[in-house]
């Protein structure tokens, strides 16, 4: 390979690799030492303070820091979720859909959280447009672009779709939903992580993701960027004492929530997976997302080439700005050929009739070879 050998600097930090060939960053992360280490902090705070809840704070400000220097946004500017279903749903409070504008624009290679939480508010009086991709399975951005007009409130866009990797083109939807007066939400999910994201060069108003898959940390913290400038009128109606201006005014007669994007959040904070975030998200800025991008785009080109060589079919776009960090593999049964795959030791996961393999910088060449290999050996189920 020619960029830095990430895999031969970090691989050792990811136990999982000497048992199984782990190519299923999609899902779930891998594992680092560091990452696993974390909660033993945690435990014991519980075992040496009880109710440590200085620490816990500290814990989530910490993350909160940490995750806006990944983003190269403001700390004022992120909200820490559960979810990123958690984040847009507090979004979708704060829309009011009773006057002219109350179209929301989205595609259709969205997870079915940007679906499902948008369609729940045409009880409220929204307006739903999914735009249909190319056969490519790309979004059809001319076709995007022409359906956002003056009743559109929200242009929804996921960067990288989950089924197949395909990435959409988002910066000039944004400027086009910016011209109509139209916010934007983008899903990052599939790409942070994977793909450089910078929010003073992607202008949308609203980010959403999780820490999970390619930041290799564990289920239970998302977060939503509010930029500062073009999302201060938005106030959710969800809400909880985490939200509120004052934290501890413990104020019940009034709703005084804060004015940076922490009004998004709600309760109490799911505190033991804060402390795992705070370590993987420092590992991730050790090894530098940029880093990691051009690393993982060289094992891309490996795969797709041994797929192809055994007859198999990549569906994921081939172009280096047309997708992500997955590349999909048409499959005839997808999860008995998961099951067929996970029986040689590889982990992969499969979404509507593909087989899904998600490098990251800990994966090698020998990984490649084991991958291609292991589809050698499972080629009835290849679709062509």
């Amino acid at each position: 390979m020619s960029s830095i050998d990430l895999a031969a600097q970090y691989r050792s930090e990811f136990p999982i690799f000497e048992k199984l060939t782990y190519i299923n960053s999609c899902s779930q992360g891998a594992l680092s030492k560091s990452v696993k280490a974390a909660f033993t902090t945690y435990l014991s705070t519980l075992e040496e303070q009880g109710s440590a809840w200085n620490d816990w704070v500290t814990q989530q400000e910490l993350v909160r820091g940490l995750m806006a220097k990944f983003l190269n946004a403001k700390p004022e500017e992120i909200a820490l979720t559960t979810s990123a279903s958690a984040g847009v749903n507090s979004l979708a409070t704060a829309l009011n859909f009773s006057g002219k504008r109350n179209k929301i624009v989205t595609t259709d290679n969205e997870f079915p959280t940007m679906g499902q939480i948008w369609h729940a508010q045409e009880s409220r009086g929204a307006k739903i447009v999914h735009v249909k991709n190319n056969p490519d399975l790309t979004v059809d951005t001319q076709a995007l672009i022409n359906a956002i007009d003056e009743e559109t409130l929200l242009v929804a866009i996921t960067h990288v779709c989950y089924r197949n990797g395909a990435r959409t083109d988002i910066n000039p939807i944004i400027e086009a939903a910016h011209k109509m007066g139209a916010l934007v939400v983008l899903d990052t999910y599939q790409t942070v992580g994977a793909i450089n994201l910078d929010v003073t060069e992607i202008k949308a108003d609203f980010i959403v993701g999780g820490l999970l898959k390619y930041m290799i940390a564990v289920p239970g913290v998302g977060f939503l960027y509010a930029r500062e400038n073009t999302t201060m009128d938005l106030i959710p109606t969800s809400t909880g004492w985490f939200a509120a201006r004052d934290l501890f005014a413990m104020e019940i007669h009034s709703y005084d929530p804060a004015k940076e994007a922490r009004r998004f959040e709600t309760g109490t904070p799911n505190v033991p997976p804060l402390y795992p975030a705070s370590a993987a998200l420092e590992f991730m800025l050790k090894v530098g997302i940029k880093n990691v991008e051009t690393y993982v785009a060289e094992i891309h080109d490996e795969i797709r080439a041994g797929i192809a060589d055994i007859g198999g079919v990549v569906v994921t776009p081939a172009g280096r700005n047309q997708h992500g960090a997955l590349l999909a593999v048409a499959s005839t049964d997808e999860h008995a050929h998961v099951s067929a795959l996970e029986a040689l030791g590889i982990v992969t996961s499969c979404r509507d009739g593909n087989i899904r393999i998600s490098p990251h910088f800990y994966n090698n060449r020998e990984d490649v070879a084991k991958v291609v290999a292991g589809f050698a050996k499972t080629k009835d189920y290849l679709r062509k």
